[in-house]
């Protein structure tokens, strides 16, 4: 029997997942791991401290971790930080891109594209990349995700350019004033966590005009900034995330007014993932 650890993980979240021959055992949700902004040492403690104990009694052959911003230069360092307490040979690490299209894609075509906290995508052959174009972040791109719409929410809202009353009861709702946000985005650690986190906000008034601007706003520059630089015209358009997932009914209107069709859309890859990996890559060993 198959025994791996497969761990998605974003910039909020990580969703951690025992398997045996291609049954979940074990899943639990733990914080966010990022290269990008954690040493390799905070990694390491991270999963020492609140990973580690929920697997320690656990024979695992495999660990097959995807996270946001694990790019080549850093796989190796988050691979060190894994194997501190999990001392097997087998750590794959990929970037959370690679756990859209394995999840989405398997083994054919298509354009996978997140739309979470961060925003990314890629068209897929049925075995790797063929192109990217590149995120850059909330503060240059990342179109389409929680954090650019809680930008765009809080902007709007400090600025009187949503509906009256709408201003006051979103700073109400999570106790902000412009100075805790200013220091948030500005002075705190993770930003993009915290702009995100507003997006239940969003959700919960989409039929106003003022937001649901925002939001379709968002995904068309998503499609034309970054999805219609692929092979739309011959490919589905597959989307992964919690982002997507809530908000799929205006995602499929904005694509569908842009004359780019839409695929699968789940707020986990988890369950494709465990799919990819007991009918392909565990069979191949």
């Amino acid at each position: 029997m198959k025994s791996i650890v497969i761990a998605d993980s974003g910039a909020t979240k990580t969703d951690w997942c025992f398997v045996q021959d291609g049954q979940i055992i074990r899943r639990f949700p733990k914080n966010g791991i990022s290269p990008v902004y954690q040493s390799e040492e905070e990694i390491a403690q991270e999963i020492r401290e609140q990973v580690y104990p929920s697997l320690r009694d656990e024979e695992i052959e495999a660990i097959c971790f995807y996270g946001s911003g694990c790019i080549p230069e850093k796989i190796e360092g988050v691979k060190r930080a894994i194997q501190a307490s999990f001392p097997i040979e087998d750590v794959q690490v990929y970037s959370d891109l690679i756990a859209a299209a394995h999840a989405l894609c398997g083994h054919t075509s298509g354009i996978a594209c997140i739309l979470g906290t961060g925003s990314n995508s890629c068209q897929w052959n049925g075995k790797e990349v063929i192109a990217q174009v590149s995120p850059l972040g909330f503060i240059l791109g990342d179109e389409g995700s929680g954090a650019v719409m809680g930008k765009h929410l809080v902007s709007d809202a400090l600025k009187n350019q949503l509906t009256d009353g709408l201003k006051e009861e979103l700073l109400a709702e999570y106790a902000l004033t412009p100075a805790t946000i200013i220091d948030s985005v500005y002075r705190q650690p993770f930003p993009s966590r915290f702009l995100a986190r507003l997006a239940p906000f969003l959700l919960k008034h989409i039929k106003d005009p003022t937001i649901s601007r925002i939001v379709h706003t968002s995904f068309s520059d998503f499609f034309e900034r970054n999805v219609m630089q692929y092979d739309y015209k011959n490919n589905k358009v597959h989307f992964v995330g919690s982002i997507a997932y809530y908000f799929q009914d205006i995602l499929h209107s904005t694509a569908k007014s842009m004359n780019i069709e839409t695929g699968s859309i789940l707020q986990s890859p988890m369950e494709g993932l465990i799919h990819y990996y007991h009918h392909s890559l565990i069979a191949k060993k």
